[in-house]
């Protein structure tokens, strides 16, 4: 049992026991009993610091977003500085997705153990997860659609929101499989290549989103 630290040490064994449980098997799957012998403490103690499966979740996700939110919201600050609007989407993106690729030591990002849970509960469907995710990062992504918005203001919102969802979606994949690069590259590509990986999405991203906003007319061009 869980004992140097006392109840701090054990609240840190629970939350890092949940989440490993929670990012191999879902939400569902995983019952407090299973949390407790993970991390060598009883039920009770679990009960004590975070009340029920749900509270133990938004732990979880207060531990990661506050900082990833925060760093996000930083980098995005510098990004909005940058005064040509191409040059500027390219900031913005990897403002997102930079903070995301940070190592599982380190909260600013949360690593691919917590990428992974996130992914797996969009997945469940659970309706008080998806409340809890969507309490954790829809202000944030709202803030980054708007800052899309100001490098490519003839999109049409909706459809940046759309290109914000798959942005998202090869976010996930990435940091969940990077095996696959390697596998399907026969090794020319290494999947754990963050830097490679951040351009290319934000390659992939750009295009997607330059191809939203029709092009401009030359001023005097005949009609």
């Amino acid at each position: 049992m869980v004992k140097p630290g006392g109840k701090v040490a054990a609240r840190a064994a629970v939350l890092d026991a949940a989440e490993r449980l929670f990012s191999e098997r879902g939400f569902a799957a995983v019952s407090l009993r299973e949390i407790a012998r993970a991390a060598s403490v009883n039920v009770g103690s679990v009960t004590y610091h975070f009340r029920d499966k749900l509270g133990l979740l938004e732990a979880i996700y207060e531990l990661h977003t506050r900082p990833i939110n925060a760093r996000r919201l930083e980098l995005l600050g510098e990004a909005r500085r940058v005064a040509d609007p191409r040059q500027r989407l390219t900031a913005v993106l990897r403002a997102y997705l930079v903070p995301a690729f940070s190592s599982s030591n380190d909260l600013a990002g949360g690593g691919a153990r917590f990428t992974r849970m996130r992914a797996l509960l969009s997945a469940e469907g659970d309706p008080d997860a998806k409340r809890i995710i969507a309490e954790a990062f829809d202000t944030t992504t709202e803030t980054f659609i708007d800052a899309i918005r100001e490098c490519l203001p003839d999109a049409p919102r909706e459809e940046i929101v759309w290109q914000s969802h798959f942005l998202l979606g090869s976010l996930y994949y990435t940091l969940i499989n990077p095996e696959r690069i390697n596998r399907l590259s026969h090794g020319a590509a290494d999947g754990h290549d963050r830097e490679t990986a951040i351009r290319l999405i934000v390659e992939a991203t750009s295009a997607g989103l330059r191809a939203l906003a029709p092009a401009r007319e030359p001023v005097g061009a005949d009609t």
